[in-house]
C-alpha cells in the first residue's frame, strides 16, 4: 500500500513559470456554485518562500495526506462522474491531464500539442486520453461547471472551443455571459445552463476530482499521468514521444517474445 506523506500549510505564489497553480476551496450547502470553485489562488507572504508546483519537493495548502508514489489503481480510482476520454478503453498507454480552464498553459497544450497527439497516439489506438478537472480560480471554476455540463458528447468539443476562445471569457471575476456564449456554440440552452450550476451533485463529484487530483500529488496545471507516472511540467510532443515510445516498444517486444516462446 502506497505510503502517505503529511505535509505542513504552505501559500502559493499564482502564475508561476512553467505552469498555473492555486487552490480552489471545496463547495459547502450555502455557497453559490460560483462560490464553490471559485476563490482566487493564495499569495504568499513574506514569511513564505515561493513555491514552485512543478518541483518534486513537499508542499501543499493545509494539512492533506499525498500519496508518495501512487500504484496505477491509486491514479486510476474514479469518483461519481464518468472519466472523460478519448481513444481505445485498452489502449497500451493511458496519459490523464490535469487541467484548469483559465491556464494559458493548457492553451497551448490544447492548440500546440493535443493535434498531433491525437494523430499519433489517439486515432491510432497507441493512447487512451483522459481529462481531469482542476478549476484554479472563479472564472475557471464557472467554465468547469459549463463543461460538464454539456452532453458527454460535446465535452471535447465544448474543452477545445473554451480553450480556443480564453482570452473572450477569461475574468478575475464570476462572468457567466461570456461562458454561456461559447457552451452555446454546442448547443446548450440558456435555461439548461442556469439550471446546471445548481447541480450540487455534480459540483461534489468536481470537487472531488479536485481534491483527489491533490491527494495524488497534483497541485498545478497542466500536470499529467504518463501510465501512472506524474509529471508536473509543461511539456510538448517531443516529450510526449520521449515517454510513450519506449513503453510502446516495450509492449510490442514483450507480445513478440511471448509469440516466440509459444
Amino acid at each position: 500500500m502506497p505510503k502517505l506523506r503529511v505535509f505542513l500549510p504552505i501559500a502559493l505564489i499564482a502564475g508561476l513559470a512553467g505552469g498555473c497553480t492555486g487552490e480552489v476551496p471545496t463547495l459547502t450547502g450555502s455557497q453559490t456554485v460560483e462560490a464553490a470553485a471559485l476563490a482566487s489562488p493564495g499569495e504568499a507572504t513574506p514569511d513564505t518562500p515561493a513555491f514552485n508546483p512543478f518541483s518534486e519537493g513537499p508542499a501543499t495548502i493545509g494539512r492533506r495526506e499525498v500519496l508518495q508514489n501512487p500504484s496505477v489503481t491509486e491514479v486510476m480510482k474514479v469518483g461519481t462522474l464518468p472519466e472523460m476520454a478519448l481513444g481505445r478503453a485498452d489502449a497500451p498507454v493511458t496519459i490523464i491531464k490535469y487541467a484548469s480552464m483559465t491556464c494559458p498553459y493548457c492553451r497551448r497544450f490544447q492548440l500546440e500539442t493535443f493535434p498531433v497527439l491525437k494523430k499519433e497516439y489517439i486515432d491510432t489506438g497507441k493512447v487512451r486520453f483522459i481529462i481531469r478537472e482542476f478549476p484554479i480560480g472563479k472564472q475557471s471554476g464557472l467554465a468547469t461547471v459549463a463543461l460538464r455540463c454539456a452532453a458527454p458528447d460535446k465535452y471535447f468539443s465544448l474543452y477545445e472551443k473554451l480553450m480556443a476562445q480564453q482570452a473572450a471569457w477569461v475574468s478575475q471575476e464570476v462572468r457567466p455571459d461570456p461562458i454561456f456564449k461559447v457552451a452555446a456554440q454546442v448547443g446548450m440552452t440558456r435555461a439548461q445552463f442556469d439550471s446546471c450550476r445548481e447541480n450540487r451533485g455534480m459540483i461534489a463529484g468536481l470537487n472531488w476530482v479536485k481534491d483527489r487530483g491533490r491527494t495524488l500529488g497534483v497541485i498545478g496545471t497542466p500536470n499529467f499521468f504518463i501510465q501512472g507516472r506524474l509529471v508536473k511540467s509543461v511539456i510538448g510532443i517531443n516529450e510526449i514521444r520521449e515517454m510513450v515510445d519506449p513503453i510502446l516498444a516495450g509492449r510490442v517486444a514483450d507480445a513478440e517474445g511471448t509469440a516466440k516462446a509459444r
